[in-house]
């Protein structure tokens, strides 16, 4: 799943196929704990994310902050997140929020990224110098697709 999508102006760009994990058509959207981008995930997502957090949290313990990350990454990986319904077509409406945080404009890139996908704002892409600059050709191909580069 890669490629820029055209974030209508209602906000809802076309995600394609979602594996799912659940009965519902929902996604969680938060802000992606790296990059300048979205993170997005299946709901039933959220008790996998869970248990990596308690599992950081046993090899950090020692350390004196242990406590306090732990209670930040839990902060943003739960309380910060909006969970999105989809249509049968893979649209999705963003959040005004989610928008915001994701600085998500007319375009939206959609990358496959493990268990989740990361949406990004196809140039906040191409600038960020901790992509990969294949990952990047990949982005101008699918902007030049589109008659967008």
């Amino acid at each position: 799943m890669h490629g820029p999508r055209a974030v209508q102006h209602g906000g809802a760009p076309r995600i394609g196929e979602i594996e799912r994990r659940g009965d519902a058509r929902t996604i969680v959207l938060a802000k992606h704990e790296t990059f300048p981008a979205l993170s997005a995930y299946d709901p039933a997502y959220a008790a996998l994310k869970h248990a990596k957090l308690e599992r950081l949290l046993e090899k950090e313990e020692t350390g004196p902050d242990a406590q306090l990350d732990y209670q930040q990454r839990n902060l943003m990986a739960f309380a910060a997140t909006e969970e999105v319904p989809y249509d049968s077509s893979g649209r999705i409406l963003f959040p005004p929020m989610m928008r915001r945080k994701g600085q998500i404009g007319e375009l939206a890139l959609f990358l496959g990224a493990g268990e989740t996908f990361q949406i990004w704002n196809p140039q906040l892409l191409l600038d960020e110098p901790r992509i990969p600059d294949d990952l990047k050709d990949i982005a101008r191909f699918r902007l030049d697709e589109r008659g967008t580069s």
